[in-house]
């Protein structure tokens, strides 16, 4: 018997199942818009694939990016336009698909083909992901089990490893394409692909109102940090001085080299170079 089913049978309409789920999920976060299919016009927007494919796309996208970090910061160091670059394009998929297993245990299609992202003006990051294909993977007792579209598995673990592998070949190929590119070795665009889906589920929670929910969705889909990805799940519990309610913090496995900026504001207090593992 699978436990945590969140979609409710009678919210299913002729839009077709994932584009129901998108719909109900977007308005339980504000920090990108979530939806089915491009929009007329789609002024902004390119899939991945594109995105992957073009010779220049990530030297433009952090060209773009270091005009901004010089007019906001002074000075645009190649470490920190490629440490952004890499999270924020590994946020389209794993934000998207954190959000939809948390919240409908739902596993969308995670190729590069089957996702869109629109960039935004002028700070230049993904402010809006779209999915194109209505295929999912689900639990057997989701009401739309029994649909073309979707690929029931047997139970909660089963999902979770097919969104850890859906997610891990997307990012296999931005790792490909990006890290020829930059001064990175292959551990730290991995370490980045891991940051991004453990703090996706963790926000999937706390903005969904149960972050102790994300925080296991988190355990459960990382597991034990299997090859690729570099940990398990780094979330962990502060309790503060004096009682009070628990908080969640967690050890970033990444850079994002937002230190180099003469007038930023130093070094996160999550970095992996001060914050200390376990």
């Amino acid at each position: 018997m699978t436990t945590g089913y969140r979609v409710r049978p009678d919210a299913l309409d002729r839009r077709g199942p994932l584009a129901d789920s998108l719909s109900r999920v977007n308005p339980r976060q504000a920090r990108v818009e979530l939806r089915y299919g491009l929009p007329g016009g789609a002024p902004r927007w390119t899939t991945c694939a594109d995105f992957l494919d073009l010779p220049d796309g990530f030297d433009r996208w952090r060209s773009g990016l270091a005009g901004w970090l010089r007019a906001q910061y002074g000075d645009s160091p190649d470490r920190t336009t490629a440490g952004y670059v890499m999270s924020w394009y590994l946020t389209v998929p794993g934000y998207l698909a954190g959000l939809l297993f948390h919240h409908e245990r739902r596993v969308p299609s995670l190729r590069p083909e089957d996702l869109a992202f629109r960039m935004a003006e002028p700070r230049p990051h993904p402010d809006a992901i779209a999915v194109l294909n209505p295929n999912f993977a689900c639990l057997p007792d989701d009401p739309a089990a029994g649909t073309a579209e979707a690929t029931a598995v047997a139970d909660e673990r089963a999902l979770a490893a097919v969104l850890r592998g859906r997610f891990a070949a997307h990012a296999s190929r931005f790792a490909d394409v990006f890290g020829p590119q930059v001064r990175f070795g292959r551990r730290m665009l991995w370490a980045a692909a891991t940051d991004a889906l453990d703090n996706a589920l963790w926000l999937a929670g706390r903005y969904g109102g149960d972050e102790g929910a994300g925080v296991l969705d988190a355990a459960l889909v990382l597991d034990d940090g299997p090859a690729p990805f570099t940990s398990g799940s780094t979330l962990r519990a502060v309790h503060p001085a004096g009682g009070g309610p628990v908080e969640w913090t967690r050890r970033r496995e990444s850079c994002c080299f937002h230190y180099l900026l003469a007038a930023g504001q130093g070094t996160c207090s999550t970095c992996p170079r001060v914050c200390p593992k376990g």
